[in-house]
């Protein structure tokens, strides 16, 4: 994509009325818009950051046996009064409308309920089971107060798999395939070191859970964690957890702020009884199905990279996730003799099949190093009249900080390094 096409502008200034870090640089780089408090618009560098996680997160759940479909987000009311979840006295964050025609309909805040109707439709012997269907898709939460940025809003994206098991042993198979898959989506997003399988509440849903929380100075829970053990629970059920299951005493852990990026829960029967998704066993007797949820939210796993990764000039891509792998920057843009081969260099560059933003601009070196800083691509490949003199580019890596002085050739080399 050439710079001088995106209508997206950036911004030094920090956004009034935003006191998280992840909301002011992706508002700051062009990467998203506050429409209003809690509701966000995904601009076009911004889906592009979010195409690639949900494309991290569907290889993984496709590898453990996940059927990716699509549900709706408007929901029957008959549905939700089955399982004792329509009432707000019991669900608080429910957004509810009336049909014009007559009737009351809710938007979803999560989809258990739909995807065991659902399934209890196809569901009939043990032979049926184990079946792992997921979706991508807008959910709704009517939370009294949005904050942290796009870490929690009103709307937004969720990757919802449900696990439908004959037996605890298939249930708990899964579970721990799904954990140890939600460990490598963390990892190739590049907050895996500093993300816990963590002890939790199981909320709305279940007594207990695992949470997948990052730890971060950002973060809005307060988990108490054993790092050298690798063992985090949740300060919510400090007071419940049995620490010596987990190895760990009290002593050993630490407070610290996180950021939940994830969750597993185990469902038991609860949705499978109360909807009527039963199988018959290998005695030919019916069964409820037994049930688990696991959830990822795309754009708080961005949100957090953004948190733990931006560092005084800007937000810092990871390369599994930055929007275009490489920032081409012209300098001297109006030298035509600069400008073609700045052009070349693009073409070449997309011929070898990377993803490059290119800044033609009309514009000061200054400015465009400053917006490419905050913009944070992983790669800056800058085209200049005295780089073409000495017969070099240069080249900054924005992880690492370093700067190197290529020749054509050696550029290539790096880029594929």
């Amino acid at each position: 994509m050439r710079q001088s096409f995106l209508f997206t502008k950036t911004r030094h200034e920090v956004p009034t009325g935003e006191v998280a870090k992840n909301a002011q640089l992706l508002l700051q780089g062009g990467y998203i818009y506050k429409n209003m408090a809690g509701v966000y618009s995904f601009l076009p560098l911004g889906l592009r950051v979010i195409d690639r996680v949900t494309t991290i997160i569907r290889e993984e759940m496709n590898a453990i046996g996940g059927q990716e479909m699509f549900m709706p987000s408007l929901q029957d009311p008959a549905l939700w009064k089955q399982t004792d979840r329509w009432s707000d006295e019991i669900v608080d964050v429910w957004f509810k409308t009336n049909l014009q025609a007559g009737g009351e309909v809710g938007l979803a805040w999560t989809h258990e309920e739909v995807v065991t109707d659902i399934l209890s439709k196809y569901i009939a012997s043990y032979k049926d089971l184990p079946v792992f269907p997921y979706h991508i898709q807008t959910k709704f939460r009517n939370e009294m107060r949005a904050k942290s940025g796009i870490m929690r809003t009103r709307e937004f994206w969720m990757k919802d798999l449900y696990s439908f098991s004959a037996t605890e042993e298939q249930h708990n198979e899964f579970y721990e395939a799904c954990a140890l898959a939600y460990e490598r989506i963390f990892e190739r997003v590049g907050i895996g070191k500093q993300t816990y399988r963590t002890f939790a509440s199981g909320g709305a849903f279940t007594k207990f859970s695992h949470e997948f929380q990052t730890l971060a100075d950002a973060g809005e829970d307060i988990v108490y964690v054993a790092e050298d053990k690798n063992v985090a629970v949740n300060e919510e059920v400090l007071a419940e957890a049995d620490l010596s299951e987990l190895g760990v005493t009290k002593d050993e852990l630490v407070k610290r702020k996180s950021i939940e990026v994830g969750n597993i829960f185990s469902l038991g029967t609860k949705f499978s009884e109360a909807i009527g998704a039963t199988f018959k066993d290998e005695q030919g007797k019916n069964q409820p199905v037994i049930m688990g949820s696991y959830g990822i939210g795309p754009a708080r796993v961005m949100g957090t990279v953004v948190d733990l990764w931006a560092d005084e000039k800007g937000i810092v891509w990871p390369k599994s996730i930055s929007p275009f792998q490489i920032h081409l920057v012209a300098l001297n843009t109006d030298d035509s003799e600069i400008v073609d081969w700045a052009n070349g260099v693009y073409a070449t560059l997309q011929k070898q099949g990377y993803d490059v933003l290119f800044d033609d601009r009309d514009a000061r070196a200054g400015e465009k190093f400053a917006d490419s800083d905050l913009m944070g691509l992983p790669i800056r490949v800058v085209v200049s009249k005295k780089a073409k003199t000495a017969g070099v580019f240069e080249v900054v890596d924005r992880i690492s900080q370093e700067t190197h002085h290529l020749d054509e050739t050696a550029l290539y080399n790096f880029l594929r390094s």
